[in-house]
């Protein structure tokens, strides 16, 4: 799998590598920390999360990371994944997350990326992607209903958190899904 590139011309998405945790680490600022960790990232932190990543490709396991890279360049912009395990989901759903660097916000480099996954989840099986989103990251929901995903509900999570739950059906077999 760690030859796997989805495209669409503009974006290309691929498995993260370990020589991306540089462009990564250049790339946090205090929106990704705000909504992704709460803190800074560390070398030797992403280092494991992305070693993580690369053994969940080798073996087929839950997670599936991708970086979100340009086509042309083929420069890592920010990644997105696919999580089949996550709690509190419905058999055939799966949940999306992303973040983009933030030279590359507001030219809608997530929503084509958003897109390709949703077709590489459902050729893996999935039938409704799920998009859970803190109720203040108002680009984050953008991106959802740009992506076009529906509000479903709001939840209070495990962690004592509230997202905003927002839903698409894939389609059979891997075609596009319907906006």
């Amino acid at each position: 799998m760690h030859d796997l590139n989805l495209s669409d011309g503009v974006v290309v998405l691929s498995p993260l590598r370990l020589d991306d945790v540089d462009a990564h680490l250049a790339g946090e600022d205090e929106l990704l920390v705000r909504w992704l960790s709460g803190e800074p990232a560390t070398r030797a932190g992403t280092e494991a999360y992305f070693r993580h990543c690369i053994e969940q490709w080798a073996t087929c396991g839950p997670l599936r990371a991708l970086g979100i890279r340009t086509a042309a360049q083929r420069t890592l912009v920010g990644y997105i994944d696919l999580r089949f395990d996550v709690e509190g989901l419905e058999p055939g759903q799966v949940n999306i997350s992303y973040v983009l660097y933030p030279a590359w916000r507001g030219q809608g480099l997530v929503s084509r990326a958003v897109r390709l996954i949703c077709r590489y989840a459902a050729v893996e099986g999935a039938t409704q992607g799920v998009i859970r989103v803190d109720p203040e990251n108002y680009a984050s929901a953008a991106v959802a209903r740009r992506s076009g995903f529906t509000y479903d509900k709001q939840l209070l999570e495990e962690d004592g958190n509230r997202t905003d739950w927002y839903l698409l059906s894939l389609p059979d077999e891997g075609g596009l899904p319907s906006t």
